[in-house]
């Protein structure tokens, strides 16, 4: 019963379109008819500014951050196994249609919050990859690419500081990230990706 509840509370969180939100009630504006559709911090960021995709991104996190705080509290394991349905809410959110964006605030708040249970685990499973995607985004302007590193290397150092199944739970998530920048490699591939442009 508990793997149900916490799977459909957070599947409802995680469906709030925060940069349709913002984009419609504060700039008249329905950010999934511009840019790329996407309903994260990025397409938000190209079409309504810097301001915007820091705004975004910082809801989008808390999010994941949130949640995984407090059902944590009532069974952490459970918690870790379910709090992918808060990124599988922003990629197909309940309501907007299913058509959302591609999770990776959202799961940089999860992993924010899970990397919290020691100093140690911050640093490493949280400090260390942020650094590396503010590095690769910085270098190559590639937005996508520092994303799916960065992410990833969350899940690689989850290995050497968390239990078995914190970095099975990354790794899901991670999984649900590469399936939803399945274009963006592609792209990066034929270097063609497109470049932050805000």
């Amino acid at each position: 019963m508990k793997v149900i509840i916490f799977s459909v509370l957070n599947y409802i969180v995680g469906s709030i379109p925060w940069a349709l939100v913002i984009g419609k009630v504060f700039y008249n504006t329905d950010v999934r008819e511009h840019g790329s559709g996407n309903l994260g911090a990025t397409n938000a960021g190209r079409v309504l500014g810097k301001k915007v995709a820091y705004i975004v991104t910082v809801l989008d996190a808390l999010k994941g951050f949130i949640m995984f705080m407090i059902l944590s509290k009532f069974d952490y394991k459970i918690a870790c196994f379910t709090i992918i349905f808060v990124t599988i809410g922003h990629c197909y959110p309940l309501f907007a249609n299913f058509k959302g964006g591609k999770a990776v605030a959202t799961s940089f708040g999860i992993i924010l919050a899970i990397s919290l249970s020691s100093f140690k685990s911050f640093l490493v499973v949280f400090l260390v990859p942020v650094l590396i995607w503010f590095l690769i985004s910085n270098i190559t302007e590639y937005i996508s690419l520092a994303s799916l590193v960065a992410t990833f290397l969350s899940v690689i150092l989850s290995t050497f500081v968390c239990r078995r199944y914190v970095t099975v739970s990354l790794l899901m998530i991670w999984l649900l990230i590469v399936y939803k920048h399945k274009e963006n490699i592609n792209r990066l591939l034929k270097g063609t990706e497109n470049k932050k442009n805000y």
